[in-house]
């Protein structure tokens, strides 16, 4: 079925420099010249061919057509209205979108330049509010990178205890960063910000490093039993085929046993339960354990659970929450005997009251998490509790 579409026939004026932006076309077949007068001289830009765009840099910024355009045979062309590129700008990532303004800007520059034209300005529709926050964003991936290489990372442990006994179990590692002129910067923003790029990797294998160096240091100072360490793996990183020979090369460096160091995966990841399932079989292998994390958070069914073998379950904080209510103690009860069955320990996030501890303790979760255990806090104040 031919899309819809129009006919140029050879030597035909497509749009001509100064007329207004009405919209762009994609070439389906037939070859375009494109021009411009410079000095009062036609000197030609381009020769476009199917497949390509044409005209669409002046949709973009809604300036004045800068060039001809003319068919060199006869072209079929498809209109694409203004609305879509705006559409499609407005939802493309900030910063992308920043990048091909500031380029669009400087092509118009030089083409101004070229035609002897010095009055150039940029056009309203390039200074965007949101460009600022996309160069903000730049710049900060830029100060993180840095950050990241001179070791100003911060690797903060929240204790986990073993209800039952009243002990400390383990704890979870949460990455901290102290910006020099921004002071703390939010972990939502900045792990964020790193999951976008390739940059988690590395952030990742540094706190690989730094749990690693913790359990040693807990071993050296005759800690018995080994505390566990947890940490969270990023969608990014669960696509590493060689993830698990990473981390067991950290541990073996240090000649630390595999299952000192726990690895969670956020429940909102696992729906490629055949590759969730081979990393598990891998983790299996070696004996490290692997936890379900934020369970009940609003992507839960029971298929991961039925599927995939995670040696311990984390109950999101809305749970814990609930306890104060009937119904809520009732679910807690029912997730809890669930994991049992399972052959899973249950670790109940966000815990924050003695009352929430005892519920807890009754209905057989085996560890909580959360300020009325501790906060995060720094190795060296954990060391000295």
């Amino acid at each position: 079925m031919q899309l819809y579409s129009v006919l140029f026939k050879t030597g035909d004026t497509i749009f001509a420099e100064g007329d207004a932006p009405s919209g762009a076309f994609l070439i389906e077949s037939g070859r375009i010249e494109i021009s411009t007068m410079q000095f009062g001289e036609r000197r030609v830009l381009a020769e476009l061919g199917p497949g390509m765009l044409l005209g669409e840099m002046a949709v973009i910024d809604d300036s004045t057509r800068t060039a001809t355009a003319c068919a060199l045979t006869h072209c079929r062309l498809t209109p694409i209205d203004a609305d879509q590129f705006a559409e499609r700008l407005a939802a493309a990532d900030p910063v992308v979108r920043a990048l091909l303004m500031s380029q669009l800007t400087r092509y118009r520059s030089v083409l101004a330049t070229l035609a002897g034209d010095h009055s150039v300005q940029v056009h309203p529709s390039l200074a965007q509010p949101g460009d600022i926050g996309a160069f903000n964003k730049i710049r900060l991936e830029s100060e993180l990178r840095a950050a990241l290489e001179r070791k100003e990372l911060d690797v903060r442990l929240q204790p986990i205890e073993e209800i039952i006994s009243g002990s400390i179990a383990g704890y979870e590692a949460l990455v901290r960063w102290q910006h020099p002129e921004r002071g703390a910067v939010s972990p939502a923003e900045f792990i964020r910000l790193a999951e976008e790029t390739s940059l988690i990797v590395p952030i990742g294998d540094y706190v690989f490093a730094r749990v690693c160096d913790m359990l040693v240091e807990f071993k050296r100072r005759g800690r018995k039993p080994l505390p566990f360490i947890a940490m969270n793996l990023s969608a990014r990183q669960l696509e590493d085929p060689r993830l698990v020979e990473r981390i067991l090369a950290h541990l073996r460096k240090r000649d630390l046993p595999p299952d000192r160091l726990k690895l969670e995966i956020t429940e909102s990841l696992v729906f490629d339960y055949a590759h969730i399932g081979e990393l598990l079989v891998r983790c299996h292998a070696v004996g490290m354990h692997v936890a379900l994390d934020d369970f009940g958070t609003g992507y839960s069914n029971l298929g991961p659970l039925l599927t995939l073998k995670f040696d311990q379950i984390k109950l999101d904080a809305s749970f814990v929450r609930a306890l104060d209510r009937p119904r809520g103690v009732a679910l807690v009860g029912v997730i809890v005997a669930m994991a049992r069955a399972l052959d899973c320990d249950v670790i109940a996030e966000g815990v924050e009251t003695r009352e929430q501890r005892e519920i807890l303790h009754k209905l057989g979760c085996r560890y909580a998490q959360g300020w009325l255990v501790g906060k995060p806090a720094t190795f060296a104040d954990v060391l000295k509790a």
